[in-house]
C-alpha cells in the first residue's frame, strides 16, 4: 500500500541526509516524552492515594449509616429488616459519642464507639488491623487506635479512666469515671481513625451515655460499596420517613472532592510541560521549512497545492508527537513499576525520607494505573503536537515559488 506523498515526505524530512537522526527532532521528542511520563506518573500516584483513602475509610466504617434524630430503640428488629433488603450483606448497631480519656497525667478526647463484637465483624475490618493485643471489648476491655495509644502512653493491659459528658453536665448526681483496660491496639493507617476512636462494648457505651437500651445508629455493609447509593434508596423506601440514611461517599464527600480537584489541577498544570515541548516541535519545523525552502518552492512550481504542502508539516508534528507519546507512556509505566525500589534506593543512599511514615502512614508510594487517564493524556498531547505543526505548515504553504527558486 503506497503512502500519501505528504506522509512520505514528512517521514523523509525526519531523517537528515548527513546524520541518522536530527538532533533538534530528538530534543523535541524528548520534551514530549518527559511531559507524558510526568503526567502519567502524577495522575497514577494521585489515583493511588484516592484508592488508598477509600480503602482505609471502608476499613473502619461501613458503606451506609442508618440513624435518626433520636435513639433507635428496636435495633435488633431493625437489623433483621435491613438484612432482608437486596444488596445488604451485613448490619451492626453502635453507640457513639465524645469522651475524655485519662492515663496518668495525659488526657485525650476521642470518640467512644460501643459495638456488638459479633455483628461488628460483618461491617468492619478493625479486627484484621490489630497490631498489638487482641480485638476484645467484653466487660471492661477496650480497643484503641495506635496514635491514640501513643499520645496516652499506653500498651495492652494498661488502665484508662474514661469520663462521659454526663460527668460535667449533671448537677444532682455524681458520676464516677469508668476504669477500662486496653485489650488491643489497631492501626488503619488513617490518622483520623487511629487517633480519634476508642472501641468498647455496647453495654459499656450505654452506661457512659446513660442509655438503658437502644443505639445511636446502625452500620450497613453492602455487596458493592460503589453501588451504595442504590442500596440506600431501597433502605429509605423500606423504612419510610423518620430514618436518616447516609452513604460513605456522602459522609466523606469533602475529602473526595478535594482529591478530585487536586488531580484535575495537577493535570491542568502539568499539561503545560507538553505545551512547552510543542513549542520545541514548532521551532524544529520552522527550521526545516527554512532549510527546505528550495524544495517547497520546487513542489509548488510543479503544481502541488498549498494544502498538500501544509499536510507535510502537520504530519511531521503528528509523528513527533506520536513517538514522544508512546515513549512517554512506556517511560511512565516503567517508572511506576519501579517507583518503590527508587524510593528505597534514595532512602538508603542519601538518607532522604521522602515519605515519612509518621506523617503519611505509608511505607510505599500508592499508584493505580488508569487506562482512561492514559488515553486522555495521549489524546491531549497528540492534539497539542499536531497543532504545533500548523504555524510552520501555514508558513510553508505561503511561500512564493518564484522567490523560493530565485537564487537557485
Amino acid at each position: 500500500m503506497a503512502l500519501p506523498f505528504s506522509l512520505y515526505l514528512a517521514l523523509k524530512y525526519l531523517k537528515p541526509k548527513r546524520t541518522f537522526l536530527s538532533v533538534v527532532t530528538v530534543i523535541s521528542v524528548l520534551g514530549v516524552l518527559l511531559g507524558v511520563a510526568v503526567l502519567i506518573i502524577v495522575l497514577s500516584v494521585m489515583s493511588g492515594f484516592d484508592e488508598m483513602w477509600r480503602e482505609k475509610i471502608l476499613s473502619f466504617n461501613a458503606h451506609i449509616t442508618v440513624g435518626g434524630w433520636e435513639v433507635i430503640e428496636n435495633e435488633d428488629a431493625l437489623v433483621a429488616r435491613l438484612l432482608k433488603i437486596k444488596g445488604v450483606s451485613g448490619a451492626a448497631p453502635y453507640v457513639q459519642g465524645l469522651v475524655f480519656v485519662q492515663h496518668n497525667d495525659r488526657i485525650q478526647t476521642p470518640l467512644v464507639r460501643g459495638i456488638d463484637p459479633v455483628q461488628e465483624r460483618t461491617v468492619s475490618r478493625i479486627p484484621e488491623h490489630m497490631v498489638e493485643g487482641t480485638f476484645d471489648v467484653e466487660d471492661d476491655r477496650v480497643v484503641i487506635g495506635r496514635d491514640l495509644a501513643g499520645r496516652l502512653g499506653v500498651r495492652p493491659g494498661d488502665k484508662l479512666l474514661v469520663y462521659s459528658p454526663q460527668n460535667f453536665t449533671s448537677r444532682d448526681e455524681i458520676y464516677l469515671p469508668e476504669e477500662l483496660t486496653v485489650a488491643g491496639i489497631f492501626e488503619l493507617g488513617m490518622w483520623e481513625f487511629d487517633v480519634g476512636f476508642l472501641i468498647t462494648s455496647l453495654p459499656r457505651a450505654r452506661d457512659l451515655y446513660g442509655l438503658e437500651q437502644g443505639v445511636h445508629a446502625i452500620q450497613v455493609m453492602t455487596v458493592d460499596p460503589y453501588r451504595a447509593d442504590a442500596v440506600a434508596a431501597r433502605i429509605e423506601e423500606a423504612l419510610g420517613p423518620g430514618i436518616q440514611v447516609t452513604t460513605w461517599m456522602e459522609q466523606n464527600q469533602q475529602l473526595f472532592a478535594a482529591l478530585r480537584v487536586e488531580k484535575n489541577m495537577m493535570f491542568f498544570l502539568l499539561i503545560f510541560i507538553t505545551v512547552v515541548a510543542a513549542f520545541g516541535i514548532t521551532n524544529t519545523l520552522i527550521t526545516i521549512t527554512v532549510q527546505k525552502t528550495h524544495e517547497i518552492g520546487l513542489l509548488k512550481a510543479l503544481g502541488f497545492s498549498s494544502g498538500s504542502i501544509m499536510r507535510v508539516f502537520i504530519w511531521q508534528g503528528w509523528i513527533d508527537g506520536l513517538i514522544g507519546t508512546m515513549a512517554g507512556i512506556g517511560t511512565g509505566l516503567l517508572a511506576l513499576r519501579y517507583r518503590n525500589d527508587l524510593l528505597q534506593l534514595l532512602n538508603r543512599r542519601f538518607g532522604l525520607e521522602l515519605l515519612p511514615k509518621e506523617l503519611y502512614h505509608l511505607s510505599e508510594i500508592p499508584a493505580v494505573i488508569s487506562w482512561t487517564d492514559i488515553g486522555l493524556v495521549a489524546l491531549a498531547v497528540m492534539v497539542i503536537c499536531t497543532l504545533a505543526g500548523v504555524i510552520p505548515a501555514w508558513r510553508a504553504a505561503q511561500l512564493d515559488p518564484v522567490k523560493a527558486l530565485r537564487y537557485e
